[in-house]
């Protein structure tokens, strides 16, 4: 089944997401809000707006002028007799509000007119990011999504040769991408240790461009990581983790490369279609 990203909003958040409704103007509590950090969707957790794309409009509503890439769909909306764009939540479609253009507020002249009740904010300092490839990335994407302590993990390619890889051409070998989930976890809740302790027990990383019957070189394991700190402390684990096992752990410990989201029937796939799991 589906997963339910409304039964445990409010009523007043079920009134906003789900029956689109709008908050009252200067009401919401991100309004006046300029933090650094993250907004995310309040009923899936999905990531929408960095807080670099926040500004105020004087409307009365949080505005953005840009989204993070994918995270937002639109619609055509004709409810109040005249032509709008509704803005919602790419992952579960809850209605965020409204864009508009050419109000010229700034250079990108668009305006995402967002209700509050819509979005939570995650400040940067509890924010961070890890890619890990470890076999097909459906599983490994449903995994994390359900620990507790990530925020946001996306489906992706990493670690090739080629810009804007395919599927197609990932699981050719011609790009030598890796099948890889991009991770955004808060360190107070799950610190990175043991979010690798969760990524060596999970998959066979002693395996050589193969897992459980999946085989390429895109399923190989590999921990991609985006600090001085993150490499140290992935190198330990791998080292503890290796007194664990008799077989060579044949993981790849390097700094992060560009991450290339996957197309979207990828995101969320198992969720998507009623699977329960597939094979790690």
């Amino acid at each position: 089944m589906s997963r339910d990203f409304f039964s445990d909003l409010t009523d007043e958040e079920k009134e906003i997401i789900v029956h689109k409704g709008t908050e009252r103007p200067f009401s919401g509590e991100y309004n006046d809000s300029f933090l650094e950090g993250v907004f995310c969707c309040r009923a899936c957790g999905s990531f929408l707006y960095e807080s670099t794309s926040k500004f105020d409009s004087g409307c009365g509503w949080p505005s953005f002028d840009d989204e993070i890439a994918d995270a937002v769909v639109r619609y055509e909306d004709n409810s109040l007799g005249r032509k709008r764009t509704e803005i919602c939540c790419a992952r579960c479609d809850g209605h965020l509000g409204h864009v508009f253009h050419g109000e010229k507020a700034t250079k990108k002249d668009t305006r995402h007119c967002v209700n509050s009740l819509s979005i939570k904010f995650i400040d940067k300092n509890k924010i961070e990011k890890v890619t890990v490839g470890a076999g097909c990335f459906w599983k490994v994407e449903y995994l994390f999504k359900n620990t507790e302590g990530v925020y946001n993990v996306k489906s992706g390619y990493m670690g090739g040769h080629t810009k804007n890889p395919t599927y197609n051409e990932v699981c050719s070998g011609s790009t030598n991408h890796i099948e890889v989930v991009e991770i955004y976890f808060n360190p107070n809740i799950l610190t990175f240790l043991e979010l690798l302790n969760i990524f060596w027990s999970n998959h066979k990383p002693a395996s050589i461009d193969s897992q459980n019957g999946d085989s390429g070189s895109q399923y190989r394991s590999a921990i991609f990581c985006y600090s001085n700190l993150q490499l140290e402390q992935a190198f330990e684990s791998k080292k503890e983790y290796q007194e664990k096992i008799e077989q060579q752990i044949v993981t790849t410990i390097i700094e992060a490369e560009v991450f290339y989201k996957a197309e979207e029937y990828h995101q969320d796939y198992l969720n998507k279609n009623n699977l329960d799991s597939c094979s790690l």
